[in-house]
């Protein structure tokens, strides 16, 4: 057992530190930079031209190492797939942004569209190949409940509102990493622990992570782009779904919720009051460096939340 959870997470990590050094020249060489846009923190421009499409290396680890479990974990193949498809929208829409130099990437009706046909599939193939029910565990009363007709709805509900709450979270060095490494740790635990076969990705994706930290910690090298973001947003929530915990992801990704939380009431506040604003700037992570925080503090904080609130969950399950 214990190797089955050493080996993908050395070799997630192994992949994504030895592509990480080819990679990155080669997105400079294509000009895949990173665009800041100047109505963000001044501190930021500086970054324009980092490479981005870094989500690419993570997507390459995370898959070469899922796919070689497959065979005897079959749970792993709904998990990879949100986080393929997700990942491949995500890399849509990077494309259209850094190639095509269309800022805003994706239109947001085809965003949308796309992100319901991957969650629709995702929702077939759990329903109908493994033969889920509709029993979700509920945080601290240590039991199940039947959800019934809700289930669907609540299941498109939590995996677009997830993929966007990671997509958010992706404005500082390392902070969608971190957070999401410690989420995928928590994830791993917990499959442990059930002795569930998606172990194998969740032990992937956190090694890759770690990988890629090496390279996108303050001052980041490259950028996971919406390529990356939107990936791991997939696998948050279908590592979720296939151990029946959606309902704990606003604990172990409060930050997630958080940050989006904070984008819909600056936006609607914003249109509300004709120009107030509740934050300096959104999402949260861009109010606290505006209140003067340094990135690193910031990333450094939110992990620190994520890790305690990874603990709270566990003693909830």
């Amino acid at each position: 057992m214990s190797l089955n959870i050493v080996i993908p997470v050395i070799l997630a990590f192994a992949i994504c530190v030895g592509l990480c050094p080819f990679f990155i020249p080669f997105l400079k060489r294509l000009k895949f930079g990173q665009f800041v846009r100047d109505d963000g923190p001044q501190a930021h421009l500086k970054k324009s031209g980092t490479p981005t499409m870094g989500g690419i290396i993570i997507l390459i680890s995370v898959v070469i190492t899922s796919v070689i479990y497959i065979p005897g974990n079959k749970e792993v193949v709904p998990v990879l797939f949100l986080t393929l498809g997700f990942g491949l929208i995500g890399l849509l829409d990077d494309y259209i942004k850094v190639v095509m130099k269309r800022s805003l990437g994706l239109r947001a009706w085809q965003k949308m569209a796309l992100q319901i046909v991957v969650t629709g599939v995702f929702a077939y193939y759990l329903m109908e190949v493994l033969g889920f029910d509709t029993k979700l565990l509920v945080p601290f009363i240590h039991k199940s409940v039947d959800m019934g007709m809700l289930y669907i709805p609540l299941l498109f509900f939590v995996v677009i509102g997830t993929v966007n709450g990671v997509n958010f979270t992706d404005g500082l060095d390392g902070l969608a990493s971190s957070v999401t490494a410690l989420v995928a740790t928590f994830f791993t635990v917990v499959a442990i622990g059930v002795n569930s076969g998606i172990s194998p990705i969740t032990c992937a994706v956190a090694g890759s992570l770690l990988g890629f930290l090496v390279y996108n910690v303050h001052p980041a090298s490259v950028f996971m782009g919406d390529t990356g973001s939107l990936a791991l947003g997939g696998f948050v929530a279908g590592a979720a779904y296939l151990l029946k915990m959606p309902l704990f992801i606003p604990i172990v990704g409060l930050i997630y919720l958080v940050e989006v939380i904070s984008v819909i009431l600056q936006v609607g506040y914003f249109k509300l009051t004709h120009g107030k604003r509740i934050f300096k700037m959104a999402p949260i992570h861009h109010h606290f460096e505006l209140c003067g925080w340094s990135e690193t503090r910031v990333v450094a904080v939110f992990s620190i939340v994520t890790a305690l609130l990874c603990l709270v969950a566990l003693a909830g399950i």
